[in-house]
């Protein structure tokens, strides 16, 4: 327990807001009212909260007790691993003087209770700034001040109040999901039960007359029963807690149905062979959670398989240019990162591993990491983390370790940088969802009602039949089952989204957003001309060199073009994002960008152009003559007629003549667009009701990614990524946008046509049930057919869909 009196008064006046009823949360206290320190609590997870702040109990009863003897000592010499160095840095994912960040896997994270207590950590425990709970994960993300507590006081402190976490050493994740196998032993329980369960109703079934089996009749029921037991109080305990607690929070969730009929099931079959009225149902009971739980586990393992955070090549296509021992330059994908690779990152490039800085001045913002937007200085030695973007010029490092060690993906779904595009679109499962409970336990109180009055005997095979006839199971898999097949099919051919509400999102799109260079246009076949005085020998190589630290398609594509020149240290970069790149080196400046920004006095050209300027002395320019990507106008004819088009370029005009010829005549083209420009031009019309789909690249248009419905980031051997993006797409299945535009909208067809299927199938079950003439074996048998019809239904339709990525 924490002991420091000077935290008791702030926790207390927390705990003082509650009301006359629990004593800490303010709900309404059941039957089960617990009683402590002549105060009142509706659960054990409240009262928790409250032992929390006692001063003279040391014990927290909330799933988990102390053992005998067990003091804060015992637990603290528990954890003296937590003092060595070494330990703690391969824990933490992010370190420096002043912040440290630790995702911690806590097994018993239950309820509302628990992520109060864990989220209010900073109230317990000086030093600790923010503490963010991923319920779903059961873990949760801890930052703290270095100067004012560490690691092993943070650990203590969540084991003294009851949630002591997971530590694995050599790997988080495979800690976490051994841990987390109890599906699995669920699923064995259950299937073992109904195996059993089915193999001695066998003489029931086929009502076999025999002396011996009349003599152990009763004997068999009674083992049915025993082989129940579990099940109800082990395999199917899941269903009931998440019911209990909808319950409890005044929601009926999709389990109150199912844990009702379960309930009522085991019941009714346990009073059947107490009196000798019959068999019972314990084969359906079984058979029911069994169905449940597999399919349960079925969808586990797809979203296993489909997770983007146990697959890093779906989930980040993005290159790093890796300095091979000739000092070449060659991108590699981030997955072929490997220990001891010496890695160039650019100006605006996302670090993605944890590293050694080697050469260059490192100014590293890491609030994809930490959420605030603060520049820290680097020299060389000092370690680098994941997540951190270089902003200013070109620095070489040294990887630490292999990226699927780290933890870019976990930063793209931070919190720090939810866009609330979610809790914005109620899914369809949710809104029908809700619906569905409502109407299956009117219709159940109903028919019930009915026949108690009609014919008594008949009430609770009616009762019983219709939970479980209108479990709404299928209703629960159509989406993620759809979504999560989509996903994989949109994955293996290089598109590469957030989540599955990304596509949701996609389906609703009524307007699309191109920028043009790098986008429309390619980086790989540009070609350049250059017009204007010769650039000495030293002019060249500071061209070279400054190029060099710049991620802009231009700046990429100039650098590759130039000769290979001997690479300087600069003295000074700048970049300036939509106008161009500033550098210095030793007497030398160089300006290199827009006509404006190096002081050019003609700016009227007709292709996108380059221009440089040498200590305050223009130069020339570099002409690109675009080379727009392979079925460009296709593309825009196939979606004109189903979308508004637009292009946001930063460029100048030069290349408006050439894009109306290619481009369908009503497609809008804005040049000379900042970012801001851009970002206020989306903001603008969604005001009108337009839903906007922004392509661009995750530098110059983040704003503009992150304000729009869905973002999606061209990749092309480039590593600007975005936390803003909701996508990313290998810039080689540009041409297919429209498909997978097609292919989303398609998906919600099927999770609708799977929904009506299910609802077909509810309202044929429910008219037997309802007139009596469906028995609750028929109906458990049934039910988890629906499910796995509703499954095969929309697997096979979604990979009939695929089939069309692949023409």
């Amino acid at each position: 327990m924490v002991t420091s009196p000077s935290l008791h008064p702030g926790i207390r006046a927390i705990v003082y807001m509650s009301t006359p009823t629990c004593y800490h949360c303010g709900d309404a206290c059941d039957a089960n009212i617990i009683k402590h320190d002549e105060k009142e609590f509706c659960c054990n997870g409240c009262k928790t909260v409250y032992e929390i702040f006692s001063e003279n109990d040391l014990t927290c009863y909330y799933d988990m007790q102390a053992a005998p003897g067990a003091t804060p000592l015992d637990i603290e010499g528990k954890y003296d691993f937590l003092a060595q160095d070494a330990i703690i840095d391969k824990l933490l994912e992010f370190k420096d003087d002043t912040l440290e960040i630790v995702t911690l896997y806590i097994p018993h994270i239950h309820c509302s209770s628990c992520i109060w207590v864990l989220e209010n950590l900073k109230k317990l425990q000086k030093g600790i700034s923010d503490s963010q709970v991923n319920f779903g994960k059961k873990n949760v993300r801890i930052s703290y001040s270095p100067k004012e507590t560490n690691l092993k006081e943070i650990v203590i402190l969540l084991s003294n109040i009851g949630y002591e976490p997971y530590i694995s050493l050599d790997d988080f994740g495979k800690g976490a999901s051994a841990i987390n196998r109890s599906l699995i032993y669920k699923l064995g329980v259950a299937g073992f039960a109904f195996g059993n369960v089915m193999f001695l109703s066998f003489p029931e079934y086929f009502e076999v007359d025999e002396y011996w089996l009349d003599q152990y009749k009763n004997l068999f029921r009674w083992l049915m029963f025993a082989f129940s037991v579990p099940v109800l109080f082990y395999a199917a305990q899941d269903y009931f807690i998440s019911a209990y607690k909808g319950l409890r929070a005044k929601i009926l969730n999709i389990d109150v149905p199912i844990a009702l009929g379960a309930a009522v099931l085991f019941l009714r079959s346990t009073v059947e062979i107490a009196f000798d009225l019959g068999s019972g149902f314990f084969d359906s009971f079984t058979g029911l959670i069994f169905f449940l739980l597999l399919g349960k586990f079925f969808q586990q393992k797809t979203y296993s398989f489909l997770s983007f955070e146990r697959n890093y090549k779906s989930y980040f296509p993005i290159a790093v240019t890796k300095i091979n021992k000739d000092q070449s330059e060659v991108p590699i994908q981030v997955y072929d990162i490997k220990e001891g690779d010496r890695l160039l990152i650019r100006n605006h490039e996302l670090i993605p591993v944890d590293a050694i800085l080697i050469k260059g001045k490192a100014k590293i913002d890491y609030s994809f990491v930490t959420g605030e937007s603060k520049v820290i200085s680097k020299t060389s030695g000092d370690k680098l983390f994941a997540g951190g973007k270089q902003t200013q010029g070109v620095i070489e490092i040294e990887a630490l370790k292999a990226v699927e060690q780290s933890y870019l993906t976990q930063l793209w779904g931070n919190d720090v940088f939810s866009k609330n595009k979610e809790s914005a679109f109620e899914t369809l499962t949710n809104s029908i969802s809700k619906q569905f409970t409502i109407y299956v336990l009117s219709i159940a109180v109903i028919a019930t009602t009915y026949w108690l009055f009609t014919d008594a005997s008949k009430a609770m095979n009616v009762f019983t039949a219709v939970l479980i006839i209108a479990c709404p199971c299928a209703i629960a898999l159509a989406a993620p089952f759809t979504l999560g097949n989509i996903l994989r099919i949109f994955g293996r051919d290089k598109f590469y989204l957030k989540n599955a509400s990304v596509i949701e999102r996609l389906a609703k799109i009524n307007s699309i957003i191109f920028d043009k260079t790098g986008t429309i246009t390619s980086g790989q076949s540009a070609e350049a001309t250059y017009e204007g005085m010769p650039l000495s020998t030293e002019e060249s190589i500071l061209l070279k060199s400054s190029l060099r630290q710049s991620n802009h398609p231009l700046s990429r594509s100039l650098y590759d073009l130039l000769a290979s020149q001997q690479i300087l240290t600069l003295d000074d970069y700048q970049e300036h994002l939509g106008k161009g790149i500033a550098a210095k080196h030793n007497s030398n400046e160089i300006k290199i960008g827009s006509a404006q920004f190096v002081g050019a006095a003609d700016t009227q050209v007709l292709n996108t152009a380059v221009h440089i300027s040498t200590n305050n002395r223009y130069k020339g320019k570099f002409t690109f003559y675009n080379k727009y990507r392979q079925g460009l106008t296709k593309l825009f004819n196939q979606l004109k007629n189903y979308y508004e088009l637009t292009i946001l370029s930063g460029d100048n005009d030069g290349e408006f003549e050439n894009l109306k010829k290619i481009l369908p005549s009503k497609t809008k083209l804005l040049f000379n667009q900042k970012p801001e420009d851009k970002l206020e031009y989306i903001a603008h019309h969604q005001t009108e009701g337009q839903r906007i789909l922004m392509i661009g690249d995750g530098l110059n248009d983040a704003g503009a990614l992150a304000q729009s419905e869905v973002g999606i980031a061209i990749s092309e051997n480039v590593n600007v990524f975005s936390p803003a993006c909701d996508a990313i797409l290998d810039a080689t299945k540009f041409n297919k946008l429209s498909t997978y535009l097609d292919l989303s909208k398609q998906a919600i067809k099927i999770i609708k046509w799977a929904f009506v299927l299910s609802f077909m199938y509810n309202i044929v079950g429910l008219y037997f049930a309802v007139t009596g003439q469906l028995s609750p074996v028929i109906a458990a048998i049934l039910m988890p057919l629906s499910s796995i019809s509703i499954v095969i239904f929309t697997t096979v339709c979604t990979n009939i869909l695929g089939k069309k990525l692949k023409k």
